[in-house]
């Protein structure tokens, strides 16, 4: 078993965290550590506001 689970960790690890980039999970946490806001509804509001902000004003290309 211990074998098994040495095979499986560095795959589940690998795809955890490409899943947490894909779902901005960890551009989340990025926002908290640099705002040193707590998590909360709030700060989450917060950190779509400045992704939608972003957004808006990144030229587009087409």
């Amino acid at each position: 078993m211990t074998r098994l689970k040495a095979l499986l960790e560095v795959p589940l690890t690998t795809l955890a965290m490409t899943l947490r980039e894909i779902f901005d999970e960890n551009a989340y946490a990025r926002f908290l550590a640099r705002t040193g806001k707590p998590r909360s509804r709030a700060s989450y509001q917060a950190f779509l506001d400045e992704l939608r902000e972003r957004d808006a004003t990144r030229i587009r290309c087409c």
